[in-house]
């Protein structure tokens, strides 16, 4: 599992991806004036949307901060994010990861040696503690705390202020202190003082209820400016039981070096840029929002808890890393198709039909599903669609689900929209979820925070499933397609079909639709 990466000896920090990305032609220095006020994201957006490289503003007005943005923000930075070069290598990350999940014991020597190696995997991936950690070189206490000296963004014109979007936000169970690492939003309230927007079902809003419990204050500190991997790390909820910490070092290969904050009992990774530390008092809460979210639209106004900033500790000459959410294509999109491949080998092995899933981007990272199944009875779509919603919490805001047999290449829309239009007969082939618990963020829904859910099987139909005769489907003979092969440079049509179409020749836009849209100012380097 030791990513190539770690092997070369790279510097797991945010320095360290910044060098290899200009190292590899894909981080653009900007020294003009930006204003982070709209402006910055308004630039980084249409760069985003052109597939164009990562972004360093190097005179951020307001600030002498530096702002690193749009660094995850093509899939191939995802995958060097992580020290890999494939999105293969994703799914064999996963399959080493399913191992701990639920593990059944080897069926043979093989399988020992697997599993072996993965516990030793384990071993390697414990975090350590650095006594001098870099992310302390300056510190502020106090009065000294001035949240206006960093470049926050506001990102979008009914943006309600300035917010932190990639910083990772850490507190413990009060009652086993166990740590919870996760990525939520932060809404600047005052020089001192933001809220912090997180679901009742995650991690941080379980601790502070806790803390309510008992009657205590909630110790919080947000790390900013950590290397991607660990962003990546702390964004997936994946079921195994195993801390956070743990977690990203078995995503990187090594273990996180750490360090223990200044005011709080709370560990940080110890090579972030700037470290936020505080306190949550139960129930002292303000107006959160609203702001511009990933379903492409504005979010409510909310009350959230209101977050104490006691400290603030920073590297010498930090730098500010962030993004910004909004329609696809945006870096969590891109983020959760690389998450999708991790997921796979893991969603199999709770679900053993299950061939193959996606989750296009298209469809908001996680609002419509395709999976692919190995059918072999009737009513097996339905119980895989099923079994999907409840295999790991994300996927319980899923609200659509089509079915399809495992020939069809989910990543195809062409083979997916013929799949529902051959095989799915509406009054049958739709299986609906009424009044289930839904994102308050979906303004579909006729309840905010309940909705329905959709199941289509558009699978090959089995005996009972169909009254009448199928027709056959169409395919040629094996023969016949290798006489068709060994001829075709003899036909002169050895540069045809070499690679996938554009499909743009057949009135698709999906992969270049933005770039359209935004014209010839969108072509970037």
């Amino acid at each position: 599992m030791a990513t190539a990466l770690a092997a070369k000896g790279t510097q797991r920090d945010l320095r360290g991806f910044l060098k290899l990305l200009e190292e590899r032609g894909q981080l653009r220095r900007i020294s003009a004036p930006v204003d982070p006020d709209l402006e910055l994201a308004g630039i980084s957006d249409r760069v985003l949307s052109a597939g164009g490289p990562a972004l360093l503003f190097e005179n951020v007005i307001g600030s002498e901060i530096p702002v690193a943005v749009n660094l995850l923000g093509t899939l191939e930075r995802v995958l060097w994010s992580m020290g890999m070069e494939s999105p293969e290598e994703l799914e064999a990350l996963g399959e080493r990861l399913a191992l701990l999940q639920q593990p059944k014991p080897p069926k043979g020597v093989g399988e020992a040696i697997r599993f072996g190696s993965v516990l030793l995997d384990v071993l390697k991936a414990k975090p350590d503690l650095d006594l001098l950690p870099p992310c302390q070189q300056e510190v502020f206490k106090g009065e000294a705390v001035n949240l206006d000296a960093l470049p926050l963004l506001r990102p979008w014109p009914g943006d309600a202020g300035r917010i932190i979007t990639l910083g990772l936000v850490i507190t413990k169970d009060p009652e086993t202190g166990t740590p919870n690492v996760g990525v939520y939003r932060l809404q600047q309230q005052s020089i001192n003082t933001m809220t912090v927007h997180w679901l009742s079902v995650r991690g941080g809003a379980r601790h502070l209820r806790k803390a309510a419990a008992l009657g205590k204050p909630l110790e919080i500190a947000i790390a900013i400016g950590v290397h991607p991997l660990l962003v990546m790390a702390a964004a997936t909820p994946i079921p195994v039981q195993l801390s956070e910490w743990l977690f990203a070092g078995l995503y990187g290969g090594e273990g996180v070096r750490l360090a223990r904050c200044k005011t709080v009992n709370l560990e940080v990774p110890s090579h972030s840029e700037i470290v936020l530390e505080g306190t949550i008092t139960p129930g002292e809460e303000l107006a959160d929002g609203p702001f511009g979210d990933h379903m492409g639209f504005y979010g409510g106004v909310e009350p959230s808890p209101l977050v104490r900033i006691q400290c603030v500790t920073q590297r010498r000459q930090p730098t500010y890393f962030t993004t910004f959410s909004g329609r696809p294509p945006k870096e969590d999109a891109m983020l959760a198709i690389a998450l999708n491949r991790i997921y796979t080998p893991i969603l199999r092995q709770q679900i053993p039909e299950i061939v193959d899933f996606f989750l296009p981007m298209e469809g908001l990272s996680y609002k419509l599903a395709v999976i692919a199944i190995d059918k072999a009875y009737p009513g097996q779509a339905k119980r895989a669609a099923m079994a999907f919603w409840s295999a790991l919490p994300q996927f319980t805001y899923t609200k659509f689900v089509v079915v399809v047999d495992q020939s069809i290449n989910i990543r195809d829309p062409r083979q997916v929209i013929w799949a529902i239009s051959s095989l799915v007969d509406p009054q049958r082939d739709l299986f609906v979820l009424e009044n289930t618990p839904f994102d308050t963020l979906d303004f579909a829904s006729e309840q905010l925070g309940l909705g329905g859910r959709l199941a289509i099987d558009a699978t090959t139909k089995l005996g009972p499933e169909r009254q009448h005769s199928w027709g056959e489907p169409l395919r040629r003979t094996p023969e016949l397609e290798a006489r068709l092969d060994a001829r075709w440079e003899e036909l002169g049509l050895a540069d045809v079909g070499q690679s996938e179409p554009d499909p743009a020749l057949f009135g698709y836009l999906l992969e270049n639709v933005l770039q359209r849209l935004t014209g010839p100012k969108a072509k970037v380097g």
